[in-house]
Protein backbone atom coordinates (compact mmCIF):
# COMPACT_ATOMS: atom_id res chain seq x y z
CA UNK A 1 0.00 0.00 0.00
CA UNK A 2 1.39 3.40 -0.99
CA UNK A 3 2.04 5.77 1.93
CA UNK A 4 1.03 8.84 -0.10
CA UNK A 5 -0.94 9.22 -3.31
CA UNK A 6 -3.07 11.76 -5.21
CA UNK A 7 -6.83 11.95 -4.54
CA UNK A 8 -9.63 14.30 -5.65
CA UNK A 9 -9.29 17.61 -3.81
CA UNK A 10 -12.93 18.63 -4.22
CA UNK A 11 -16.13 17.32 -5.78
CA UNK A 12 -16.24 18.46 -9.39
CA UNK A 13 -18.94 18.50 -12.07
CA UNK A 14 -18.59 19.18 -15.77
CA UNK A 15 -21.31 19.22 -18.44
CA UNK A 16 -20.71 18.11 -22.03
CA UNK A 17 -23.01 17.70 -25.03
CA UNK A 18 -22.70 15.07 -27.78
CA UNK A 19 -25.24 15.08 -30.66
CA UNK A 20 -28.02 16.61 -28.51
CA UNK A 21 -27.39 14.20 -25.61
CA UNK A 22 -26.43 16.01 -22.42
CA UNK A 23 -23.86 14.52 -20.04
CA UNK A 24 -22.99 15.67 -16.52
CA UNK A 25 -19.93 14.03 -15.01
CA UNK A 26 -19.58 14.17 -11.21
CA UNK A 27 -16.25 13.18 -9.62
CA UNK A 28 -15.51 12.90 -5.90
CA UNK A 29 -13.43 11.22 -3.23
CA UNK A 30 -14.29 7.76 -1.87
CA UNK A 31 -12.12 6.23 0.85
CA UNK A 32 -14.22 3.05 0.91
CA UNK A 33 -16.60 1.19 -1.39
CA UNK A 34 -19.39 2.30 0.98
CA UNK A 35 -18.38 5.93 0.35
CA UNK A 36 -18.52 5.27 -3.41
CA UNK A 37 -21.99 3.68 -3.20
CA UNK A 38 -23.28 6.62 -1.13
CA UNK A 39 -21.89 9.11 -3.67
CA UNK A 40 -23.51 7.20 -6.58
CA UNK A 41 -26.89 7.09 -4.80
CA UNK A 42 -26.74 10.81 -4.03
CA UNK A 43 -26.01 11.77 -7.66
CA UNK A 44 -28.76 9.44 -8.96
CA UNK A 45 -31.25 11.05 -6.57
CA UNK A 46 -30.15 14.56 -7.50
CA UNK A 47 -30.48 13.90 -11.23
CA UNK A 48 -33.57 11.70 -11.04
CA UNK A 49 -34.80 12.81 -14.49
CA UNK A 50 -31.67 11.60 -16.34
CA UNK A 51 -31.98 8.77 -18.89
CA UNK A 52 -29.09 6.83 -17.36
CA UNK A 53 -26.38 6.98 -14.69
CA UNK A 54 -23.16 5.11 -15.48
CA UNK A 55 -20.55 4.93 -12.75
CA UNK A 56 -17.07 3.74 -11.89
CA UNK A 57 -14.91 3.80 -8.78
CA UNK A 58 -11.25 3.15 -8.02
CA UNK A 59 -10.85 2.84 -4.24
CA UNK A 60 -7.34 2.52 -2.80
CA UNK A 61 -4.10 2.90 -4.72
CA UNK A 62 -1.34 0.83 -6.30
CA UNK A 63 -1.57 -2.89 -5.53
CA UNK A 64 -4.38 -2.44 -3.00
CA UNK A 65 -7.38 -1.32 -5.06
CA UNK A 66 -11.08 -2.18 -5.29
CA UNK A 67 -12.61 -1.33 -8.68
CA UNK A 68 -16.24 -1.29 -9.71
CA UNK A 69 -18.31 -0.04 -12.64
CA UNK A 70 -21.79 -0.21 -14.13
CA UNK A 71 -23.25 0.89 -17.47
CA UNK A 72 -26.36 2.23 -15.74
CA UNK A 73 -28.78 1.13 -18.45
CA UNK A 74 -26.57 1.89 -21.45
CA UNK A 75 -25.57 -1.00 -23.78
CA UNK A 76 -23.08 -3.40 -22.10
CA UNK A 77 -19.49 -2.19 -22.07
CA UNK A 78 -20.21 1.26 -23.52
CA UNK A 79 -20.08 3.39 -20.36
CA UNK A 80 -18.93 1.94 -17.02
CA UNK A 81 -15.92 -0.01 -18.27
CA UNK A 82 -14.52 2.82 -20.45
CA UNK A 83 -14.94 5.18 -17.49
CA UNK A 84 -13.11 2.75 -15.19
CA UNK A 85 -10.26 2.55 -17.71
CA UNK A 86 -9.96 6.37 -17.59
CA UNK A 87 -9.88 6.31 -13.77
CA UNK A 88 -7.24 3.57 -13.76
CA UNK A 89 -5.06 5.66 -16.05
CA UNK A 90 -5.60 8.93 -14.16
CA UNK A 91 -3.03 8.32 -11.42
CA UNK A 92 -5.69 9.02 -8.77
CA UNK A 93 -6.72 6.86 -5.84
CA UNK A 94 -9.91 6.90 -3.76
CA UNK A 95 -12.00 8.28 -6.63
CA UNK A 96 -15.62 7.76 -7.74
CA UNK A 97 -17.45 9.12 -10.76
CA UNK A 98 -21.00 9.15 -12.12
CA UNK A 99 -21.89 10.26 -15.64
CA UNK A 100 -25.58 11.17 -15.89
CA UNK A 101 -27.00 11.25 -19.44
CA UNK A 102 -30.11 12.90 -20.83
CA UNK A 103 -30.89 11.23 -24.17
CA UNK A 104 -31.16 13.77 -26.99
CA UNK A 105 -33.12 11.67 -29.49
CA UNK A 106 -30.19 10.52 -31.63
CA UNK A 107 -28.55 7.16 -30.97
CA UNK A 108 -24.78 7.49 -30.70
CA UNK A 109 -23.90 3.86 -31.47
CA UNK A 110 -21.51 1.72 -29.46
CA UNK A 111 -18.34 3.60 -30.37
CA UNK A 112 -20.04 6.94 -29.94
CA UNK A 113 -21.22 6.02 -26.44
CA UNK A 114 -17.76 4.85 -25.39
CA UNK A 115 -16.26 8.15 -26.62
CA UNK A 116 -19.03 10.24 -25.02
CA UNK A 117 -18.86 8.66 -21.57
CA UNK A 118 -15.06 8.46 -21.38
CA UNK A 119 -14.84 11.97 -22.86
CA UNK A 120 -17.20 13.37 -20.22
CA UNK A 121 -15.00 11.91 -17.48
CA UNK A 122 -11.77 13.15 -19.10
CA UNK A 123 -13.25 16.67 -19.26
CA UNK A 124 -14.03 16.55 -15.53
CA UNK A 125 -10.61 15.14 -14.60
CA UNK A 126 -8.94 17.93 -16.60
CA UNK A 127 -10.31 20.53 -14.15
CA UNK A 128 -10.43 18.38 -10.99
CA UNK A 129 -8.38 19.84 -8.12
CA UNK A 130 -6.02 17.26 -6.65
CA UNK A 131 -5.00 16.66 -3.07
CA UNK A 132 -2.77 14.03 -1.44
CA UNK A 133 -3.61 11.22 0.94
CA UNK A 134 -0.80 10.63 3.41
CA UNK A 135 -0.88 7.53 5.60
CA UNK A 136 -0.24 8.44 9.23
CA UNK A 137 0.41 6.46 12.41
CA UNK A 138 0.01 7.38 16.08
CA UNK A 139 2.57 6.68 18.80
CA UNK A 140 2.87 7.09 22.56
CA UNK A 141 6.23 8.33 23.83
CA UNK A 142 7.09 8.68 27.53
CA UNK A 143 9.72 11.35 28.05
CA UNK A 144 11.48 12.60 31.21
CA UNK A 145 11.05 16.33 31.94
CA UNK A 146 14.70 17.27 31.13
CA UNK A 147 14.19 16.05 27.51
CA UNK A 148 10.60 17.31 27.10
CA UNK A 149 11.29 20.61 25.28
CA UNK A 150 14.01 19.10 23.09
CA UNK A 151 11.73 16.23 22.13
CA UNK A 152 8.98 18.67 21.08
CA UNK A 153 11.48 20.43 18.80
CA UNK A 154 12.43 17.04 17.36
CA UNK A 155 8.76 16.26 16.61
CA UNK A 156 8.37 19.56 14.72
CA UNK A 157 11.62 19.04 12.81
CA UNK A 158 10.31 15.68 11.54
CA UNK A 159 6.88 17.06 10.51
CA UNK A 160 5.08 15.30 13.36
CA UNK A 161 1.99 16.49 15.24
CA UNK A 162 1.55 16.59 19.00
CA UNK A 163 -1.94 15.16 19.61
CA UNK A 164 -1.87 14.98 23.40
CA UNK A 165 0.18 15.42 26.59
CA UNK A 166 -0.23 13.87 30.04
CA UNK A 167 1.92 15.19 32.86
CA UNK A 168 2.85 12.85 35.70
CA UNK A 169 6.17 11.51 36.96
CA UNK A 170 7.18 11.96 33.31
CA UNK A 171 5.37 13.34 30.26
CA UNK A 172 3.33 10.97 28.07
CA UNK A 173 3.08 12.39 24.56
CA UNK A 174 0.70 11.25 21.82
CA UNK A 175 2.45 11.84 18.48
CA UNK A 176 1.22 11.49 14.90
CA UNK A 177 3.62 11.04 11.97
CA UNK A 178 3.35 10.45 8.25
CA UNK A 179 4.59 6.90 7.61
CA UNK A 180 7.49 8.23 5.52
CA UNK A 181 8.80 10.29 8.47
CA UNK A 182 8.69 7.62 11.21
CA UNK A 183 12.09 6.00 10.62
CA UNK A 184 13.99 9.30 10.67
CA UNK A 185 12.21 10.47 13.83
CA UNK A 186 12.86 7.12 15.53
CA UNK A 187 16.58 7.40 14.77
CA UNK A 188 16.70 10.97 16.10
CA UNK A 189 14.79 9.93 19.23
CA UNK A 190 17.25 7.13 19.95
CA UNK A 191 20.14 9.57 19.54
CA UNK A 192 18.51 12.17 21.83
CA UNK A 193 17.74 9.66 24.59
CA UNK A 194 20.77 7.37 24.16
CA UNK A 195 18.29 4.62 23.30
CA UNK A 196 16.28 4.96 26.53
CA UNK A 197 12.96 6.16 25.01
CA UNK A 198 10.73 3.86 22.98
CA UNK A 199 7.89 4.64 20.58
CA UNK A 200 4.76 2.60 21.22
CA UNK A 201 2.41 2.43 18.24
CA UNK A 202 -1.26 2.90 19.10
Amino acid sequence: MATRYPIPGAETRVETTVVNSRFICSVGEARTVEDAVAFIRRIKAEYGDASSHAYAYHVGYGASVTDGCNDGGEPGGTAGRPMLAVLQGSGLGDVVTVVSRWFGGTKLGTGGLVRAFSGALKAALAVLPRSERVERKTFLVEVPYPLYERLKLLVTAHHGALAGEEFGASVLLTLVFAVDDIAAFGAALRELSAGSIDMLQV
